[in-house]
């Protein structure tokens, strides 16, 4: 649990509680699928910004990445 906490104040999460680290991966989810709905109308059209489209995706990787940690944060340890 102590290295769980140390985690936490590494990623900058500080002290939220729970319900916050839920409304806060609500809101990545959220900006992850607008991502991703704004890479497929830039690549439908034949649009020349592939630098545009690139840093989009490399913001939803990030996303991706903070929700998974979060994702591991909330999901209690199955001790085996």
């Amino acid at each position: 649990m102590a290295a769980r906490r140390d985690r936490r104040r590494r990623e900058g999460w500080g002290e939220l509680d729970e319900e916050e680290l839920r409304r806060r991966l609500a809101l990545l989810r959220t900006e992850h699928r607008d991502l991703d709905a704004a890479i497929a109308a830039l690549s439908s059209t034949d649009s020349q910004d592939q630098l545009q489209v690139a840093r989009l995706k490399k913001r939803k990787l990030k996303l991706k990445d903070q929700i998974a940690m979060i994702e591991d944060y909330l999901t209690p340890d199955i001790i085996a």
